[in-house]
């Protein structure tokens, strides 16, 4: 019979386990540009070599790669390997994804892909529209929770009010420590308004004089699955601008819905 090694302890195997996810995740949200080995270790709360032994691990499995040149991190293929096989992620991406270009080429503003993961919305697409100053306010992999951003509120819009009662709830601990400037009381006004107006226009918390537009996509159930966001400068969205933007956007989440049955 086979015996268990002496060293063996299911515990910390666990324990490295969340270590090398937690990475994994911060490698996802600073994909765009990149992220530092110093970076990387600061933000998990891990000492230098043991961040360095778990990128490794996260390298041979190709979930992760290292530039050669920068020595940054980014995704490896593992990770587009694995996406594959995530129908409703891939799937809402395949779909969406030439309506966010053509969203962008119409508003010449930066557009986004917010779908929902339980308690939190994640950024998984990003298209830049040709105006001169870009409104990055997300990047794809980004995470975020559900109560924080045009896309995640524009989802909570969607949805009943105990359940967005319970996701407030729920996650107001860590929206507390990581966005200090977030007002409930706010964003259960915008909520409001978005159920009759059907989108949310949002004051981004953090990039001061930025707003963002977003409208819910819904499945052929009626539950939404994710959100289409517009954000531009203040100046940029005035009165006018905003329902124009928020047509289009209505427009494309129905178009989405409708002849895609997703």
């Amino acid at each position: 019979m086979a015996t268990k090694p002496a060293n063996a302890n299911p515990s910390t195997g666990a324990q490295s386990i969340k270590r090398a996810a937690s990475l994994l995740k911060l490698v996802a949200a600073g994909n765009e540009n990149g992220s530092r080995l110093i970076d990387l270790h600061t933000a998990a709360g891990l000492e230098r070599p043991t961040a360095h032994r778990l990128l490794r691990g996260l390298m041979d499995a190709t979930l992760v790669r290292q530039d050669s040149a920068t020595r940054r991190y980014f995704l490896g293929r593992g990770v587009h390997e694995l996406g594959g096989a995530m129908g409703p992620r891939s799937v809402l991406l395949d779909i969406c994804h030439p309506y966010l270009v053509s969203i962008a080429d119409r508003t010449d503003d930066t557009v986004f892909l917010t779908l929902r993961s339980g308690l939190d919305g994640v950024c998984i697409d990003r298209v830049e529209g040709s105006f001169p100053v870009k409104v990055f306010v997300m990047e794809v992999g980004k995470r975020r929770p559900l109560n924080i951003g045009a896309g995640s509120i524009a989802i909570l819009s969607a949805l009943g009010v105990d359940e967005v009662e319970n996701i407030l709830r729920a996650n107001s601990r860590h929206v507390a420590r990581k966005y200090p400037r977030y007002d409930s009381t706010t964003i259960r006004a915008r909520i409001d308004v978005a159920r009759r107006s059907g989108y949310v226009l949002n004051d981004i918390i953090e990039v001061p004089g930025v707003r963002a537009v977003g409208v819910p996509i819904c499945n052929s159930a009626g539950q939404p699955i994710g959100a289409i966001s517009v954000s531009a400068l203040a100046n940029r969205l005035d009165d006018s601008r905003i329902l124009e933007v928020a047509t289009l956007l209505k427009d494309v989440a129905g178009i989405i819905t409708a002849s895609r049955g997703i």
